[in-house]
This record gives C-alpha cells, structure tokens and sequence, in this order.
C-alpha cells in the first residue's frame, strides 16, 4: 500500500519512556518525521530518575505536537503509562511505541490509509526485529504480512494470537475506549499479550498490511536487558505462564474458542520451545523449578488441546514434560526444541515394538513419526569441523528413525554457510551421503575458511531423497574432546585464520572466523581481558 502524505492529522503516537535517555529522542523524532498523518506524540515518562523528563521538555519546546506527560511515581511497567496515554490521546486513531525502538518512514501513513479505506478498527503491520549493533533485521510473524488481508472478524486468521505485539498496530481510539481495552496495570510482564486479547476478544474489523511499521530494536549487550532478552530468572517464565494463561481466558471468556485453542498451541510451539531451549545454560534449582511449574501449568490443557498436531515438537516436548516428575533428558529436549526440530537417538520401542520416547516412558510414544513423509519428519544430523592448515574438513553424518530414513533413500546434502550478522550466505556445494553402518549416512567436504571471511557463520543443510523431496536443516554440533576448540591456521589470502567451532544455544554447529593479525590479535585480547577479570 502507498503512503498518502496528503493525509489530514488523525493520529496519535504514544511514547512510553522511563530513564531513557540515551534513545528517546531518536523514538520521538521518528514518530515526528511520519509527517502530516501524526496529529500529536504524547510522551508518558513514567517518572525518570535520569535526564528523560528533560529530553521530552526540549523536544516539546521545539515541537508543538509534543505532548509531555510525567507519571507520579514508576509504574514498574509498560502497561500504566501507555494506559496514561490511551487517557490522553485527542486523535481518532493511536499508536504506541516504546523510546528504544523506531517508526519507519510512512509508517503512520500506511496503516491509517489502510484504516480508512477499509473502515477497519485495528491495522496491523510489518515489525523488524534490528539487532544492535550489527544493524541486521529479522521480520516478525512475517507469514501473517505477505500480503494485504482483509478480516471481519479476528478468527478468520487464527494466527493473529501469534502477533503479540501492541506497537506494530493502529487502532481506533473509540474503539478502545468503547470496550474498555486497557493494559494491565503495575508491574506485568508480557502485558502485550493480556492486551492483544483484548482488542482480539472484541472481534474488531481488521486489516493486515505488508508495509513495515515498526522497528524492534534488539540490544543484547546492555546493561538492562529488556524483559524478552532478560529470562534468566524462574520469575520471567512465571510471568510468561500468566500472561499466556490471561490471554486464553480472555479468549475463551468471550467466546473466542478458535482464537483460544490457537493461544494455548501458540504457547506450546513458541514459549515452552523457546525456554526449554535454554535449559542447559540454567542452574539445577532453576530447571527444577522451572520443570515444575511448567507441569502445572499444562495440567489445565484439555483433551482437546492434545487431539491435533501429534507430532508437533512442541507437543511432544510438553507431553515429556508432563510424564516425568523431574527434569530428564535436558539436551534431547534442547534439540527437539530447535528450530528445525531434530528428535536425537537414542531412539527406543515398547514391549509392542511400539516407537515411544524411552523405555522408561512409554505412555510417551512416537507412533504418529511412522506415517509422516521422511521430508517432514525431525531428522538429526550430526556435525564436527577440523579446522587444518591444509585443509579444513567438515563431516556429517544422519541418523536413522526407525527406518523411515532408509525407506527414502538418502542420496545427497547441501551445504550453506550463513553470516550471521550481514545475512548472506556461502554454498558449499553438494555433497553424496553414503551408508556408514546399520543406522548411519556419513559426508565430508572441505570448507574454504579464507572464502568465508570474518565473522559468525551458522551451517545450513538441506538433505536430498532419492523421490526427489528435500529437507532443510541444521546439524548438532558433536562436543567430543578437541572438537571445539579454538585454532589459529596459517592463510594465503589473510595471512592467518583464527578460527572457533562452537554449539549455540540450541546445540547447533556454527563458526566464529577473525581474519589477519590485526583480528587475530583483538580476539585473543579480549579473551585475555575476560580471563582477568
């Protein structure tokens, strides 16, 4: 949709900021240079001990749309102020965003050309998640903006529970203020999700638009880390529960049954994925803990919540969560949690010769793997990288699933390596898979470290069958001795390599690369200084 610059002021901008200083401005400005369409920014500052309040005062001097609003006391959250703002909004449609992030140019525009043209309540859009300081984006939900999508109810697209997101939206103000849709209040972590229930229980008339609207600025290294960065401590999964809980109640309460059941799958296949992802970085206490509560809270699921997807990943790994008292099994789950999924051997049968999960659980099965498509089914591939002066080698091997793996006939793999920064890619080439035992297919090829360059690099696979179908995956990084360690190589064209394999988070093989002398040297300083500290 193209923006319309002629549009008249009929929107307000919502700036919620608390001891911000370093980066409201920046937000401001962006809701500013949206143009004509933004009517006035309403900057809550949520009682700032630093020179937040002043920034805003300055901003408001040099712009009449500013609109300066200082809470009283610290909210302790995000929900309060923006409740401040939905007050004290005069346009006929707002937005909001927070004072790190950004509105891109013709944000406003777009969505409110949307609203109008289609009389719609709420628009949604395009959010980019930035990472800082790489600059590199990655779009949210980005299946949900392919297109421009007109809905008359919200449960046409029972995905939207996906979109937890309050900022990337416009809505119209009459309409919030009608159905009494509000944030929590205090201090309520996740409370986009408590009100994205809200606005999707009053069924308003919707629009999805392609356009970007919104830019999420991811910054991993500061010293706050903002509450979906910030998941070290058992409270934040605590709160996340309550959230997703909340939002299905809200669901439910309203009569949104197929929007309900969409959040409590939502919950399965994104939150219990994204934190059983992490549970190898986590203390004993915290995965008992966390284990816990997590079987509480899916006893309240349902039959219902059970009957569809039953090789879902997330599925699967609440269901072995839910069948064992204590944590167990803590890196298969990691890969079953791992985008692709990947269901590691060991791999088990019951007295029936029944597939099951293991031995010890076999109310845990697995049967439904044995009518999926071999494409389709979470196959593991497991990676090691020799980094040599001569030649660097990386050998895979696949590993069969209960001779579904067999049946298909693995012929070849590719090999992609991805920067992780900058987001282009390196082919590798192909590579013939060959039989390397009972349950074993093995490859290996060389890896030009000098073509890569600097930087981090994740591996990319996609594993050919002999029908022709394809699967894209990641391989798990074997941690045998020697395997990960760091090694400086000698290079023709940087003169030397220092080169690190390592697992990331969710156990997959990836390679951080510094090229020269000069990088060389800054990495090995760095590590020098951590080790000091």
């Amino acid at each position: 949709m193209q923006p319309h610059s002629h549009q008249k002021p009929a929107v307000s901008v919502v700036v919620i900021g608390y001891n911000d200083e370093d980066h409201i401005t920046q937000a401001v400005r962006s809701a500013l240079a949206q143009g004509p369409a933004v009517r006035e920014v309403v900057a809550v500052d949520d009682c700032s001990t630093d020179g937040t309040f002043d920034l805003l005062g300055g901003l408001a001097a040099g712009d009449e749309r500013v609109r300066v609003i200082r809470r009283d006391t610290n909210s302790g959250g995000c929900g309060s102020p923006r409740n401040t703002g939905i007050d004290a909004v005069t346009s006929p449609y707002v937005m909001f965003l927070d004072s790190d992030d950004v509105l891109p140019p013709g944000a406003a525009d777009a969505l409110l050309a949307a609203a109008r043209e289609e009389d719609a309540e709420v628009v949604s859009g395009l959010c980019v998640r930035r990472e800082l300081p790489s600059g590199r984006e990655v779009a949210w939900q980005e299946e949900l903006y392919a297109e421009t999508a007109v809905l008359d109810r919200p449960a046409r697209q029972p995905r939207l529970v996906h979109d937890t997101l309050c900022v990337n939206k416009l809505y119209r103000t009459d309409f919030l203020r009608e159905h009494a849709i509000r944030f929590p209040e205090g201090r309520f972590r996740y409370e986009d999700f408590v009100f994205t229930a809200r606005v999707l229980a009053a069924g308003p008339r919707m629009v999805l638009v392609p356009d970007r609207v919104y830019v999420w600025h991811v910054r991993r290294s500061a010293e706050q880390l903002s509450i979906s960065l910030d998941r070290a401590g058992i409270d934040n999964w605590r709160a996340r529960a309550e959230a997703s809980r909340q939002a299905y109640d809200i669901l439910l309460n309203s009569g949104q049954k197929e929007l309900a059941r969409a959040a409590r799958a939502k919950f399965l296949d994104h939150e219990l994925r994204m934190y059983a992802r992490e549970l190898g970085l986590r203390d004993a206490e915290y995965r008992r803990a966390w284990w816990t509560h997590t079987r509480e809270f899916l006893g309240e699921y349902d039959a219902a919540d059970w009957t569809t997807g039953p090789t879902a990943p997330g599925r699967l790994l609440a269901r072995v969560v839910l069948a064992s008292p204590e944590p167990r099994d803590l890196p298969r789950l990691r890969e079953l949690a791992a985008r692709p999924t990947r269901l590691c051997p060991p791999y088990a049968r019951d007295a029936q010769g029944t597939p099951v999960w293991a031995t010890d659980l076999p109310q845990v099965t697995l049967e439904p793997f044995l009518t999926r498509p071999a494409h389709q089914l979470p196959l593991a591939v497991d990676a090691e990288l020799r980094p040599r002066a001569r030649a660097t080698l990386l050998r895979l091997r696949l590993h069969e699933m209960y001779g579904r793996v067999a049946e298909a006939g693995p012929v070849a793999v590719e090999v992609e390596w991805r920067h992780r920064e900058q987001g282009r890619t390196r082919r590798q080439g192909t590579v013939a898979l060959r039989a390397a035992g009972e349950d074993l297919w093995s490859a290996e090829t060389a890896v030009d470290l000098a073509a890569l360059g600097a930087g981090t690099w994740d591996l990319r696979l996609r594993l050919r069958f002999a029908d022709g179908t394809t699967r894209e995956t990641t391989a798990h990084a074997r941690t045998g001795a020697g395997l990960l360690r760091r090694v400086v190589v000698p290079s023709l064209l940087h003169g030397v390599l220092l080169v690190q394999p390592y697992a990331t988070h969710s156990g997959t093989l990836a390679l951080r690369l510094a090229t020269g002398l000069r990088g060389v040297t800054s990495v090995l300083r760095g590590r020098l200084r951590r080790l000091l500290r």
